[in-house]
């Protein structure tokens, strides 16, 4: 073998070995934002779900005025974080939403009548699994986010993340302790 076969052999098998770990990056990439996809389909379930739950609660505690403003509130700010795309706002927002949603079923509480009626049941029933379902995404997530992060960071591929302009992605966290807890929909 000459000099140039090698050089060449070398060139050809750096430009496969690019190749090989752009196409792993985009693939990482692509299972990010397909993880990001089902959190926010899970979120807008969420945000459908809660004014059902209002009105129900609503009808059985009509002085709790504060209360069913929080939550509206609250459901609002979390649905413009999202439009916004900011992951930070939107895990902000969220824990507002949670902890919400625990002073409307600590309200809830107080009415027999309500824990007893069938429509409430069956949101809370939906609520819960719309809770377990974002928390299960959220763990897809941040599995995919932790994959391409250690691409990202790790050699040789960090130079091929480099070239193609490949970021590492933001955890979703929650960052307050109590908005950690599952929202309690028990009666």
């Amino acid at each position: 073998m000459t000099l140039t076969q090698i050089i060449v052999a070398i060139f050809v098998v750096i430009i496969l070995l690019v190749i090989f770990i752009y196409n792993r990056l985009v693939i990482l990439k692509n299972r990010v934002d397909e993880a990001w996809s089902d959190i926010d389909v899970q979120l807008k379930r969420r945000y459908d779900l809660i004014p059902n739950l209002v009105e129900a609660v609503k009808g059985y505690a009509a002085h709790e005025k504060g209360v069913f403003e929080s939550v509206t509130k609250a459901r609002t700010a979390a649905m413009t974080a999202e439009e916004s795309g900011d992951l930070k706002k939107v895990a902000e927002s969220e824990n507002a939403l949670s902890g919400t949603l625990k002073t409307l079923f600590a309200v809830s509480e107080n009415y027999p009548d309500l824990r007893a009626s069938e429509n409430f049941m069956e949101l809370q029933r939906e609520l819960r699994d719309t809770e377990d379902k974002v928390q299960a995404s959220r763990r897809f997530y941040n599995t995919n986010v932790r994959n391409i992060n250690i691409k990202v960071e790790s050699f040789p591929s960090s130079l091929v993340a480099n070239m193609f302009n490949f970021k590492k992605r933001d955890f979703f966290e929650i960052d307050d302790p109590a908005a950690k807890e599952p929202v309690k929909v028990n009666f």
